[in-house]
């Protein structure tokens, strides 16, 4: 019996082991606490070897170890949410969807500054990326998000290796309530390597790094969570009268969890609230109706366009009088070439 219970501590001790070479919880898989002589229970660890007790990370977590979106069906498919000391990876498939990435990463900006006040976030890219995509917009920040202008930074590397650099030196530091790192595609520079650094660099100081990628497919890295942001259509506005129509409503986002240690795949639609500054969950199959007209395929394509009718801009009058055309002299000076003053 002895040996039993030596043996099976032997396993989960080498479980922990493997658990914190990972990078996750080493609670996640805990030996089981046997009772007390003096409560007159037996301790015999082997009395029901046929019962095995797994923890999952959120039941053995710290309650401020993650970050909630507010969005309980989320949540509880992340097991709490988004982890706050670790890199979470924020994905675009295409380069179109870089505003609703950085969008989200806002959004999240604004859940993590509710709970930091004051610490401001360093946003860090290349070129590139900056010249792509752009800068957000800095009277919108406060009206969207809630964010100064003041505490968003910006750290433009002329190269990839440097702004990696500078996401490991911020990454470490306790001053800072947030880390976003933008990277345009695969980079052969951000492999598995650099990305456990990163990693390793916001456990240690307990803060979230998001690493957000345009147009970027899937490959292996250290974070925990990864998650795919896309555009969603807005849906019109909601007012006493019910919904106003012609109007635009809350920005939206479909989410797809990509990755996650502790979560099965999944897809959600968020809206998010400017004014309480949180996440609402879409239900239901609303969908915006775009009043623009879609442009049919060409005569070559499986839906041609449809012939062109007797549609005019002008309705049609007569010839024009006679006066309405240019002299000969008028015409001469049109054509001739134009003089520099």
């Amino acid at each position: 019996m002895a040996m039993t219970a030596v043996a099976q501590e032997t396993v989960f001790a080498l479980r922990r082991q493997i658990a914190k070479i990972e990078g996750t919880l080493p609670e996640r898989l805990q030996a089981p606490v046997a009772a007390t002589p003096d409560a007159g229970v037996s301790t015999d660890l082997t009395a029901n070897t046929d019962v095995t007790i797994v923890r999952r990370g959120v039941a053995a977590a710290l309650p401020d170890a993650f970050l909630p979106t507010g969005v309980e069906r989320l949540d509880a498919a992340l097991s709490g949410g988004l982890p706050k000391a670790a890199l979470s990876e924020i994905h675009g498939i295409e380069t179109r969807d870089a505003g609703a990435v950085a969008g989200f990463a806002l959004s999240l900006t604004s859940l993590i500054l509710k709970q930091a006040q004051g610490l401001p976030v360093l946003w860090i890219g290349t070129s590139e990326i900056f010249r792509e995509a752009g800068f957000p917009y800095a009277r919108g920040l406060h009206a969207s998000f809630g964010i100064e202008p003041g505490q968003l930074l910006f750290s433009e590397a002329p190269r990839l290796v440097d702004a990696l650099w500078v996401a490991e030196e911020a990454a470490r530091m306790t001053a800072l309530a947030a880390v976003i790192l933008e990277i345009r595609g695969n980079p052969q520079r951000l492999d598995l390597t650099a990305t456990r650094r990163l990693h390793a660099r916001a456990q240690s100081a307990g803060r979230p790094l998001f690493l957000l990628r345009q147009a970027a497919g899937p490959e292996p890295t250290a974070a925990p969570v990864r998650l795919i942001v896309a555009p969603a259509p807005a849906v019109s506005r909601d007012t006493i009268a019910g919904p106003l129509a012609g109007s635009i409503g809350r920005p939206a986002f479909t989410i797809t969890i990509g990755k996650s240690r502790t979560a099965l795949p999944g897809q959600f639609t968020l809206e998010w609230n400017p004014d309480e500054r949180a996440f609402d969950e879409r239900w239901g199959e609303e969908r915006a109706k775009d009043p623009v007209a879609v442009v049919s395929l060409s005569g070559s394509g499986k839906d041609p366009a449809a012939a062109s009718g007797a549609v005019l801009a002008f309705p049609a009058v007569g010839s024009p009088a006679a006066g309405d055309q240019p002299s000969q002299r008028e015409r001469a000076a049109h054509l001739g070439p134009r003089r520099a003053g």
